[in-house]
């Protein structure tokens, strides 16, 4: 490869599937042309589908194009994919960790697989394992890993040998803030030490914000590529910060901006106020607020990315179907006063690991509650145990009114909950999935088709009923796995990490449908490693280490963790602030 030149150079690809289930031909990239900078990381962001790991598996010459020219590192990938692997790593989104076997067992098999000689293997592994801080937990079975060290461990595996072109699909879905800043670290020092050249896939605009050049996909084809700076420029003068009145939640201020979707492009919770991006000449009157409520703000990648995807028309009419959902009346809190949850003193153990350390909390009926904290936290232990999914060692906990220790199958009957991965099964149709848990939720004769009926119209999913559901796009899924959860008409609805994966887009429609079924008076408890997803909350907790470190609202904590007037904090600095915090303290008593 000569000085200068690209690492990756894609010209006219064309890459499609037939969907055999659909009757269909899937056009996963389209025509794409892009250059991958020598030296530097590049990032592909686009919505679900969009074709960014298609196009990572094309890199890597695990499929072929069925037209148009791809060069890596001055190869034809096409005619010698195998020269191309020897010279590349690669980690997919689901990197494979052999779970019962150690870190350093997992660093010795794909040093193995990839023929690295014996005397550059020490020297390669203190290098990776100083670098991770993984040194200490050599001999620990990857499996027992909290996720962001099984994110490290995977990415050090990768790069057991000394690769001149890296590629990373989505490598921090699911990983905390602590975590994520921490893999960052690492690849950063990589480029600027090794002049490595890195290809990333990312979901997270603040990642992508980070990188020399950004490509965007949009239904296979390159909708837009250049810099940060560049991609920022179509939002400039037209971002802004509203504050919402005395007493109105943020979420609140953010549906009625979203409403008016002839002004406004885009509207986020932050920080206790809405982002928002507004057409041009649009000021605050048009908006419905006084001037001192709205503040001119600079544009981010992230400004430019949905303005982008907006003005395509992209989420417009999934906005407004959640629309006519909220404009009902809240309904009244459920209940006779009593909490929906009630946790005193909850603890878990698993042998002599306290995975959660005495948690008292409480969640009001009709209230959206955020679970936070690191991976490793305990906040899924936590979860498991008020979904009656694993018994408490000791401690309360009371779930719609049902005590835990005494009522767990008659307390699953009354709550919805929608897995991570979501627990659907592939090979069904939408249609089988939603009949087959219905059953399971107890629904029978007339009332299973009503409620199936009722379903696919509130999730979109009509005209669907055929399709298998391992065949879904992800966001798709995601309103599949809704549907089932809310199948029964749960009083609690419990979602671990919904969102996990999810583009902007995605994410902002999923809110929107979960502030209306709040609105109608349905609890709902959430994990998320989106901080900013934490402003939707009437109520968080953050957790570490199994211990309580916060609890209250966005507000109070952010106000715990250091905010002021005159200094702002948004969401993750406040849980980076409180977390590290509370791990000084312990390290120094």
């Amino acid at each position: 490869m000569s000085a200068g030149a690209p690492a990756v150079q894609a010209r006219g690809l064309c890459k499609s599937f037939e969907d055999r289930a659909a009757r269909r031909t899937v056009h996963a990239l389209s025509g794409v042309t892009l250059d991958v900078a020598h030296g530097a990381i590049t990032a592909l962001v686009g919505p679900d589908g969009a074709g960014k790991t298609t196009f990572m598996r094309l890199v890597a010459g695990l499929m072929r194009a069925q037209a148009g020219e791809l060069r890596v590192l001055g190869l034809d990938v096409a005619a010698d994919a195998q020269a191309v692997q020897d010279r590349i790593s690669y980690m997919p989104q689901r990197f494979g960790l052999y779970e019962d076997l150690s870190v350093q067992e997992n660093l010795d098999l794909y040093a193995d697989l990839h023929a690295v000689p014996r005397e550059e293997r020490r020297r390669r592994f203190d290098e990776l394992l100083h670098m991770t801080d993984l040194a200490r937990f050599t001999t620990r079975p990857a499996g027992k890993l909290s996720g962001g060290m099984k994110q490290k461990l995977g990415l050090a595996c990768t790069l057991v040998r000394s690769p001149e072109l890296l590629l990373l699909d989505e490598p921090t879905v699911g990983v905390d803030p602590l975590s994520r800043r921490e893999l960052w670290d690492i690849v950063q020092r990589l480029v600027e030490r090794e002049r490595l050249s890195v290809l990333l896939a990312t979901s997270y605009m603040d990642e992508a914000e980070r990188c020399s050049q950004v490509h965007v996909l949009h239904e296979g084809r390159l909708l837009a590529a250049g810099s940060p700076e560049a991609l920022r420029a179509p939002a400039q003068g037209l971002c802004a910060v509203a504050t919402p009145a005395a007493g109105e939640p943020a979420r609140t201020l953010q549906a009625r901006l979203l409403d008016r979707a002839d002004r406004v492009v885009d509207a986020v919770p932050q920080g206790g106020e809405v982002r928002l991006i507004h057409r041009p000449g649009v000021d605050a009157a048009a908006l419905g607020l006084s001037p001192d409520q709205l503040r001119p703000v600079p544009p981010r990648l992230e400004d430019g990315f949905m303005r982008l995807l907006r003005e395509r028309g992209d989420g417009q009419a999934e906005a407004n179907a959640v629309e006519i959902e909220t404009s009902a009346s809240p309904a009244p809190p459920r209940g006779d006063g009593q909490p929906a949850i009630e946790v005193q003193d909850l603890v878990r153990r698993f042998g002599d690991f306290v995975a959660v350390d005495r948690t008292t909390f409480s969640v009001r009926h009709g209230e959206i509650f955020g679970l936070l904290g690191p991976n490793g936290a305990g906040k899924t232990t936590t979860f498991r145990m008020l979904c009656g999914l694993l018994p408490a060692s000791s401690g309360l906990a009371r779930v719609a009114g049902l005590d835990l220790r005494r009522a767990r199958a008659a307390a699953r009957q009354r709550i919805g909950y929608v897995a991570q991965k979501f627990s659907l099964y592939a090979n069904l149709s939408v249609h089988e999935n939603l009949r087959f848990f219905g059953g399971a939720y107890g629904l029978h004769g007339r009332r299973l088709p009503q409620r199936m009926d009722a379903v696919l119209g509130q999730f979109q999913l009509r005209g669907l009923e055929a399709q298998p559901a391992g065949q879904l796009p992800g966001g798709v899924r995601q309103r599949l796995a809704m549907a089932v959860g809310l199948l029964h008409e749960p009083e609690i609805l419990f979602l671990d990490e919904p969102t996990s994966g999810a583009d902007p887009l995605a994410r902002r429609g999923f809110w929107r449908r979960i502030t209306a079924l709040a609105a109608t008076g349905i609890t709902v408890v959430v994990t998320t490693h989106f901080m900013e997803e934490a402003e939707y909350c009437d109520r968080i907790v953050i957790q570490d280490g199994g211990r309580l470190l916060a609890l209250g609202t966005p507000a109070e904590v952010r106000r715990q963790a250091g905010e002021t007037p005159a200094r702002r904090l948004d969401m993750e600095q406040a849980f980076i602030s409180i977390v590290e915090n509370a791990r000084a303290l312990k390290e120094a008593a």
